[in-house]
């Protein structure tokens, strides 16, 4: 790590986790260790304008953009996808800024988390945006990179093929050891900053707004994180919990759940919330906390297993040692969650979810803001075969996304092409053992075949 450069602080994290690899931890959490927790709404939440707006005009924003999007067949970044009337992701968070800066007459900078792969292609699609700097910080800091570790005996994985992929993020968690190790921690305190949003570049609900930003300040709270309601699309993913042990708010991720406890983790009547990745904590907390630990958070461990070369299942098995930022939330007494609404989690991590977010289910309101046109968004499931790629996705909607906006399901199997002006209406299934298309002006309303 240190002959590729990388951050002093980061090397140290990476020992720590080493030496808990080696000593047998897995960073699993038993289920007979936590209990359910509950939170307020944002929704029932009073908040004085002027609270909203102090708290504003001292805040940063931090957006994660270390993402290629593999997983859709891309190899840039995630970010620069175009989403809605020829604006990327990028593009929608600019001019989010821009105008809250505006509008609130706040500072309010926005610093991309970017990886190595991710940064060039970033900064060069955000120069348009002369305004978007801030004196005295930068528009980017990198997140760190660690050693992939072989699962038979923990040493550096060698792959002379691509020797790129002998290297991992060390999950989100990096982003703490980032902002120490590239001394921005110490800027934004020195510059007056005392609270930072986090959230993903791929979530266009998550807008820095005044009424949670003043929540957080007039809360005390050194850390908080945005929950949601967990829908059977989340049954598989992590979620909050409280520690029996010390009664300390947990995030569990899937990864840390046993296998005889993935029944409780998918049960929504027992876990029924789980993250944003929407994230707020105070400057001097986290300084502290840091400074307290030698730079060093002390986040649970995730034992991440996976093939050196995620495209070859016969590579070896190597473990991947990763963090989850959310999971700071045990590390601060005094924590808080705060329920609000799926109009702040719009994440786009396949195209199914792409589809959604291009169609008319969302408008762009005042502000760039996204505006959710319908009570409840659509599920949709498209053939990974024939859309899970975004070329392929986007050959397949040449003239644009059909209207869900009376939706309540679209799922397709097999290989179809839309026309101009469809419009999908209720539950619709379409099936074809061979291609496809869909007229122009269809209106699609029952099983077709």
């Amino acid at each position: 790590m240190r002959d590729a450069g990388v951050d002093e602080v980061a090397v140290e994290t990476f020992a720590h986790y080493y030496r808990l690899l080696e000593h047998g931890e897995t960073g699993m959490i038993p289920e007979a260790s936590i209990e359910p927790v509950d939170m307020p709404a944002l929704a029932d939440v009073q908040v004085a304008d002027e609270d909203g707006v102090a708290a504003l005009r001292q805040t940063a924003v931090i957006k994660l953009n270390g993402g290629l999007g593999t997983s859709m067949g891309m190899d840039r970044a995630k970010s620069l996808l175009c989403v809605r009337k020829g604006l990327s992701f990028l593009d929608v968070i600019a001019r989010q800024v821009l105008h809250l800066r505006q509008q609130y007459d706040a500072t309010l900078p926005l610093l991309l988390m970017n990886s190595f792969r991710t940064s060039a292609d970033t900064l060069a699609a955000l120069a348009r945006y002369t305004d978007l700097p801030v004196e005295g910080l930068p528009l980017e800091f990198l997140q760190n990179k660690e050693p992939k570790l072989l699962v038979k005996d923990l040493s550096p994985a060698s792959w002379p093929k691509d020797p790129e992929q002998e290297w991992c993020p060390p999950g989100h968690g990096d982003l703490y050891t980032a902002l120490r190790g590239s001394g921005l921690l110490d800027r934004l305190l020195e510059q007056g900053y005392r609270y930072v949003f986090v959230a993903n570049s791929d979530n266009l609900g998550a807008v820095p707004d005044p009424k949670v930003a003043g929540w957080f300040a007039t809360s005390g709270a050194p850390f908080a994180i945005e929950a949601v309601r967990r829908t059977p699309s989340d049954r598989k993913g992590g979620h909050f919990a409280r520690r029996r042990s010390d009664g300390r708010i947990i995030l569990r991720e899937t990864a840390q759940t046993l296998p005889a406890d993935v029944e409780a983790l998918r049960d929504l009547s027992r876990h029924r919330y789980c993250s944003t990745n929407n994230l707020w904590f105070d400057l001097r907390a986290m300084k502290e906390a840091l400074d307290v630990r030698g730079g060093i958070l002390g986040l649970p461990l995730i034992r991440n297993v996976k093939n050196v070369d995620p495209a070859d299942k016969k590579s070896p098995e190597v473990v991947q040692i990763e963090t989850a930022m959310g999971a700071a939330i045990e590390i601060f007494e005094g924590s808080a969650l705060i329920e609000v609404g799926r109009d702040r989690f719009v994440p786009v991590k396949t195209t199914n979810d792409l589809m959604v977010l291009r169609s008319d289910v969302y408008d762009l309101a005042d502000g760039f803001v996204l505006d959710q046109t319908v009570e409840e968004v659509p599920f949709i499931e498209l053939d990974d075969q024939y859309y899970k790629v975004v070329a392929d996705f986007d050959r397949r909607f040449p003239e644009g996304i059909p209207s869900l906006r009376k939706a309540s399901s679209l799922t397709v199997a097999g290989d179809w092409t839309f026309g101009k002006g469809v419009q999908v209406i209720g539950k619709v299934e379409l099936q074809a053992a061979g291609a496809q298309r869909v007229a122009p002006d269809s209106v699609l309303s029952s099983s077709a075949e």
